[in-house]
């Protein structure tokens, strides 16, 4: 075939590890993939105790063409780094620096040394729960889902002062000071009302944006963490969706803000008005409590960007960690012993980061280790916007929502011709890339993370923060080509409540519309069957939520690779306009599976062409 690893491979995933969750001291066997030519010179050099050690691989077997090459290792430390090393009979080829000489870490092959940051690694931090790697995500913004305690749609109960209310047509106001305040009146019984919609996606994991009561219809200003919004339906409403949620033995995420809080918090207003309250301790303020001259803020207290709004919370404070994670009633514990099956954390990247105070890792370590003392089973997703590496494979965060990774470069191949929307945060559009940058900047993400991290972090196509997919690909066409590599490429899929219909929205709060349920003339049917036909088929193949991902070819508009697990290959062919033909010596004869394109056969010494049309997506099982 026509790799780009050159004919090296190996990806951390169990197609070539024997265990992602090694016991400390525990022996895992990893296999590296040559090209026949490499008959020996193969070792694998791990890093000990911060020295590094070599071991001599042994050729385990011959398969299509390739040499598999073994070695055992020691998961000495938390983290084990590894790569292998090539000399010897397999000359120097691409990549080579002479005399056989060259290096495959996660980055790929290099004929030349190179730091250890793109190391493969094996991690003996607590895993994910093993329910995680076959999850599909749906995230739901309560207040634009659905109103369900009436019965007819019209909103329940009355508007706070704070509310400007909505009816369910009133355009969103993108923009403004009415933005956070628009209320629509959706809540937990219309979300318990659309599970089986939800169901049909193939979805089976529940995300909901916060619900603890709050002063804005996002809820990320929580002036409580020890209740449900009563606009939601309060306690009970939740407890009512959490039951019907497991009794289709589906599970349920929260979403919680560790960095902040909101400023009508009764924590934070003990703070303000009491400089001897325990309170006092757990923010930012500018009377020196930080070590420092002030908080450089206006607000003489320090908040989430500047905003007036959000306190930021000090995690060097013992009065809040005894609240948030380590007391009986901890806020991260309660609402696991409510029923919840995990969190997603809100700006996790800042958390417990002020200036010299650096708590991020120590902290998502310590609200792991909260929510596996009861919960061994629960799950701990970061939110990340850009680079997420120096936080994982830590001993905290499970993974991340996978912007950097996975969103930005997706969007930069498949944005629309005449598409112009902010690029997640930059002061620029999104640019237009040819599918080899696409490839390679998720190359170099992974790379810096374990297999088990990049196999557990989210997909994510847009969210609640971002522009709807729908508005960046332009075409139904190129959204689809989107959806595919979100259910294909290692990773959580993640769907937002609406890309299945194809809404739209050119930023964050502009895609926050409602769902449109009672105008289906509105609904994109081609798309909602695209998203239940690839959650269908991820359902099916364990190769795409548990196998290994080779990269066989990269194009400006076409990217092909294998998800490979034990006996079963998939072969994945994505493309965003027509282009030249890609051509591939495949070993086995390949029948389709998703796209519509004909069988592939096998003829020894003859590649095969793909479908060169576009924009499209492709899907073929190997023989």
């Amino acid at each position: 075939m026509t790799m780009l690893d050159h004919g090296y491979h190996h990806d951390g995933s169990a197609h070539h590890v024997s265990t992602l969750d090694p016991e400390p001291g525990e022996r895992v066997t990893v296999f590296l993939r040559t090209p026949p030519s490499q008959r020996s010179g193969v070792h694998v050099r791990t890093v000990r105790d911060g020295e590094p050690h070599f071991t001599e691989a042994v050729l385990d077997r011959s398969s299509d063409g390739e040499l598999w090459w073994r070695a055992d290792l020691t998961a000495h430390n938390p983290v084990t780094p590894y790569r292998f090393l090539l000399s010897g009979d397999g000359g120097d080829g691409p990549g080579g620096g002479g005399n056989g000489y060259r290096w495959l870490t996660a980055a790929g092959l290099s004929g030349h040394d190179l730091p250890d940051d793109t190391d493969f690694r094996l991690s003996t931090h607590p895993g994910p729960p093993a329910w995680a790697a076959d999850a599909v995500v749906y995230e739901v913004f309560p207040d634009r889902f659905d109103r369900g305690r009436t019965g007819d749609g019209a909103a329940a109960g009355p508007r706070p002062d704070w509310a400007v209310p909505c009816d369910w047509d009133d355009p969103v106001v993108g923009r403004g000071p009415e933005t956070p305040h628009q209320l629509y009146g959706g809540d937990l019984a219309g979300v318990r009302a659309r599970l089986d919609h939800i169901a049909s996606l193939g979805a089976d994991t529940l995300w909901l944006t916060p619900v603890f009561p709050a002063r804005s219809n996002h809820r990320y200003n929580a002036s409580a963490f020890d209740r449900t919004d009563p606009l939601l339906g309060g306690d009970a409403a939740y407890r009512a969706l959490i039951d019907a949620v497991h009794e289709r033995g589906w599970r349920i995420l929260g979403d919680l803000t560790t960095n902040h809080c909101g400023d009508d918090h009764p924590w934070f207003a003990a703070a303000r008005t009491d400089e001897d309250s325990p309170e006092r301790g757990m923010f930012w303020f500018a009377d020196g409590a930080d070590g420092t001259d002030g908080t450089g803020s206006d607000n003489g207290y320090e908040a989430w960007m500047g905003v007036p709004s959000l306190p930021k919370l000090d995690w060097g404070s013992p009065a809040l960690r005894r609240r948030m994670t380590d007391a009986p009633d901890a806020v991260v514990t309660r609402w696991l012993d409510f029923g919840l099956d995990g969190w997603r954390i809100d700006v996790a990247n800042m958390t417990g980061r002020r200036g010299t105070a650096d708590l991020t890792r120590a902290t998502a370590a310590r609200i792991l280790r909260a929510m596996r003392r009861e919960h061994p089973q629960s799950l701990l997703i970061a939110e990340h916007a850009h680079d997420a590496s120096s936080d994982l494979d830590a001993g905290g965060w499970h993974g991340t929502m996978n912007y950097a990774g996975f969103t930005r470069p997706v969007w930069s191949w498949l944005r629309g011709p005449d598409t112009a929307l902010e690029f997640l945060g930059l002061p620029v559009d999104i640019p237009r890339l040819p599918g080899e940058l696409a490839a390679a900047a998720m190359r170099a993400f992974a790379a810096r993370t374990s297999w088990r991290t990049l196999a557990h972090s989210w997909s994510i196509l847009g969210s609640h923060d971002t522009a709807r997919i729908r508005t960046v690909c332009g075409s139904a066409e190129l959204a689809e080509v989107a959806c595919g590599l979100m259910f294909t490429l290692p990773g959580t899929p993640v769907v937002y409540a609406g890309d299945e219909i194809g809404l739209r929205g050119s930023w964050g709060e502009d895609g926050r519309r409602p769902m449109p349920w009672h105008r289906p003339a509105e609904w994109d049917l081609r798309t909602l069957a695209v998203h239940r036909a690839l959650a269908a088929l991820r359902r099916a193949r364990p190769a795409l939520s548990r196998g290994g991902l080779r990269m066989l070819h990269a194009g400006a508009d076409s990217l092909t690779y294998l998800r490979e697990l034990g006996t079963e290959r998939l072969l994945v062919h994505a493309a965003r306009a027509a282009h030249p033909p890609v051509r591939l010596p495949l070993p086995a004869g390949a029948d389709p599976l998703y796209g519509g394109a004909d069988p592939l056969p096998a003829t020894p010494g003859t590649p095969v062409e793909l479908p060169s049309d576009g924009p499209a997506f492709h899907v073929w099982r190997l023989r």
